[in-house]
């Protein structure tokens, strides 16, 4: 197994329950008092992860507030809640992606925070501001941690001022197709062109030749440009036999923060996963530590709060 000097960020932030993060939350600093318990929450999505949150609110005593479109009004989330408040028609981006509208509903409420879930809003730094601008906790990053980390170049500067290892490359402002073909040239091929923003294996193009450089570095901005309306690009070492694990990390407001372990996602297709292990086989426990430590580091410079995120180990 190669070292573990190879280490990228990884796109999703995902979510956990709201159990873990209030648990988590508690054991890491009891400073906090009985005044800024949380008595209600607004779940700003649907179906099984939000009767989910739900679930875990009630046994700890927290009242829960549902939205939905027209098209999910029957729906088991908006029964599951102590209260549901419509949010508009049955388009996602007139309903569960109107940020405005959810905050809204949630003053409305009484609601103290938002939980995002997953999708939807919950990788959404201008959501996370304007629910900190509306003085409604966010249940997840604050928005310059998604901000940053949404954006691959700046998250690998970040991390490598962190002394963070990371997969040898290029992800500087210098867009010019020479500089581009030179820093190729420094790295060695084969490589990996690959769009700073986005996700889903979208615009990423292998290179085995400088001959076949341009026109797949064109390509590839072409489809970013197109997919996630940015064309920016980085360039790493295309690692032929890797192993793909991710490891989940969480923090609070204080500055604590602890790896949830790892996981395997190797098996892909077309860059996508496919298959999730955990914990990842086949490997000794020291390097189960190297790789729990080393997303712990990653961590520390986002000063991330009530949150689990992922980070790509690859070795």
């Amino acid at each position: 197994m190669a070292s573990l000097a190879l280490i990228r960020r990884k796109i999703i932030i995902t979510r956990t329950t709201l159990s873990h993060w209030h648990v988590c939350t508690r054991a890491f600093s009891n400073a906090d008092s009985n005044n800024n318990r949380i008595e209600k929450i607004l779940v700003a999505n649907r179906g099984e992860i939000a009767c989910r949150i739900m679930r875990t609110a009630r046994r700890l005593g927290i009242q829960t507030v549902a939205v939905y479109s027209d098209a999910d009004r029957d729906s088991l989330h908006v029964a599951s809640a102590d209260e549901a408040i419509r949010i508009g028609p049955p388009p996602a981006r007139l309903s569960y992606l109107n940020g405005t509208t959810i905050v809204d509903a949630a003053i409305r409420s009484g609601a103290q925070a938002i939980h995002p879930g997953y999708g939807f809003l919950s990788e959404s730094a201008v959501f996370a501001k304007l629910c900190e601008d509306s003085g409604i906790t966010f249940i997840g990053p604050p928005a310059s941690a998604i901000r940053d980390m949404g954006d691959k170049s700046a998250s690998k500067r970040i991390m490598g001022a962190a002394g963070v290892p990371l997969v040898p490359g290029y992800h500087g402002d210098d867009q010019d197709i020479e500089r581009m073909k030179l820093e190729a040239d420094k790295i060695g091929y084969p490589v990996l062109i690959k769009p700073t923003h986005g996700g889903g294996g979208k615009g990423m193009r292998i290179v085995h030749s400088p001959e076949d450089f341009v026109e797949s570095f064109l390509a590839a901005q072409r489809e970013a440009a197109a997919s996630f309306g940015v064309n920016t690009i980085l360039l790493e070492k295309y690692i032929t036999r890797p192993r793909h694990i991710e490891v989940q990390i969480f923090g609070d407001k204080h500055g604590n923060v602890l790896h949830l372990n790892e996981r395997d996602c190797s098996v892909q297709r077309r860059h996508q996963k496919i298959i999730e292990e955990a914990p990842a086989p086949n490997i000794s426990a020291d390097f189960r530590a190297h790789l729990g430590q080393a997303a712990v580091s990653a961590a520390k410079p986002l000063s991330i709060s009530s949150s689990v995120q992922g980070f790509e180990i690859i070795g």
